[in-house]
């Protein structure tokens, strides 16, 4: 019988490198965010790596059974079933001392990312982690003439979605009171970025 599973390859090349920028930066939190969770494989294996870490996947509702799929596969005691979140709409009630998204800001509009970041204060713990997975530009220009290219594609399929500015997102984050601790290289033009919440805000 086939896997009903949704499948992403590029969540199967990249999902080491992530997991040791999250093991070092997710250390000793205790519940997570994943917003955007697309297929759930990101899920299961941060989830496996990081036992002592409940890991609440999150998506469009269209998206939430193959990510059940994926956790009723896994069986793990610290994947919760996923939540339903558009992040236009209304934002979970809990709190979380990490968040985490992959490949999220570039596919969503730039409305889309200043929703995203403008919710953040109403979740996040006062010493919360956010870490943030995906290609950006530097000084308005692209990486690699392979994010160039990615960029004019996403943009055929949606003019507004496109590759952020890294300094245009730095802007939101500073002004909710999230302060930058590490902007790692990744494989193929990516990068992970981690941010801090400072106390109180």
């Amino acid at each position: 019988m086939p896997d009903a599973r949704p499948y992403s390859e590029a969540c199967e090349r990249n999902r080491d490198p992530i997991r040791e920028v999250l093991r070092e930066h997710f250390a000793g939190r205790r519940h997570a965010l994943e917003i955007g969770s697309g297929t759930g494989q990101h899920a299961v294996h941060f989830a496996t790596a990081l036992p002592g870490l409940t890991w609440q996947t999150s998506d469009l509702e269209a998206n939430l059974p193959g990510i059940r799929l994926w956790l009723e596969e896994a069986g793990l005691a610290n994947l919760p079933p996923p939540l339903a979140l558009d992040v236009f709409g209304r934002w979970p009630e809990a709190r979380f001392d990490a968040v985490f998204t992959a490949n999220t800001l570039h596919i969503m509009s730039w409305e889309g990312v200043r929703a995203v970041f403008a919710a953040l204060p109403g979740i996040m713990a006062d010493d919360g982690v956010l870490a943030v997975y995906g290609p950006f530009n530097y000084g308005g220009a692209f990486t690699s003439p392979s994010n160039a290219a990615f960029d004019a594609s996403l943009k055929q399929r949606s003019p507004q979605s496109g590759i952020r500015d890294f300094e245009a997102v730095e802007a939101l984050a500073q002004s909710i009171g999230l302060h930058l601790v590490e902007d790692r290289p990744m494989p193929a033009h990516n990068r992970t970025l981690v941010w801090r919440r400072t106390l109180g805000r």
